[in-house]
């Protein structure tokens, strides 16, 4: 099927069609230009992103992770980190985003990687970088850092210089001791 711009169907039409088939409860909204976001609670992330999949036929084409440590207007309550998961339905050129946040001592969240496949690597960079686990992951562990690196370089209170950046390593800290 083949659509042009005119003929995509506006992001209220979407959100109408989705709250519709999944009823309240599932996620809250927010826009931004012309992005839809749901912001969906981890226990509900497996279910809606299976549903998106299977009745909408929505495909992951992102997924991403930040840290809002001592962001700007963020309360105290709210989760220090953040995923989001930007979905394509390739038919309608419909485009959703969902964001879920999760926070310390331990951040966990559910794998999707069951959903769609192309979320492995994905969820292994977000572990790599920030230390959010994704529970139930076929093979987690790091991608771009070495195995013996102890830290998480995206988070914003990793260690711009001195001691701490060097000493992630195991190998520098028996050599050093």
């Amino acid at each position: 099927m083949t659509t042009t711009k005119s003929s995509r169907p506006t992001p209220d039409a979407t959100l109408a069609r989705i709250r519709k088939r999944c009823g309240e409860g599932f996620f809250s909204v927010s826009s931004h230009l012309d992005n839809l976001r749901l912001h969906v609670p981890p226990e509900k992330l497996v279910e809606l992103t299976t549903r998106l999949r299977d009745e909408f036929g929505f495909h992951l084409t992102e997924l991403g992770g930040a840290d809002y440590l001592g962001y700007p207007g963020r309360s105290s309550a709210s989760h220090r980190f953040e995923v989001h998961y930007v979905l394509l339905n390739y038919e309608t050129a419909e485009r959703l985003i969902l964001k879920t946040g999760v926070s310390d001592p331990d951040p966990v969240l559910p794998t999707l990687v069951p959903v769609w496949a192309g979320a492995d690597w994905l969820e292994r960079e977000v572990f790599d970088m920030y230390g959010i686990v994704f529970q139930g992951h076929p093979d987690l562990r790091r991608i771009l850092m070495p195995e013996d690196f102890r830290s998480f370089p995206l988070r914003k209170d990793y260690p711009l210089r001195g001691r701490g950046e060097r000493h992630n390593f195991e190998r520098v800290t028996r050599e050093d001791s």
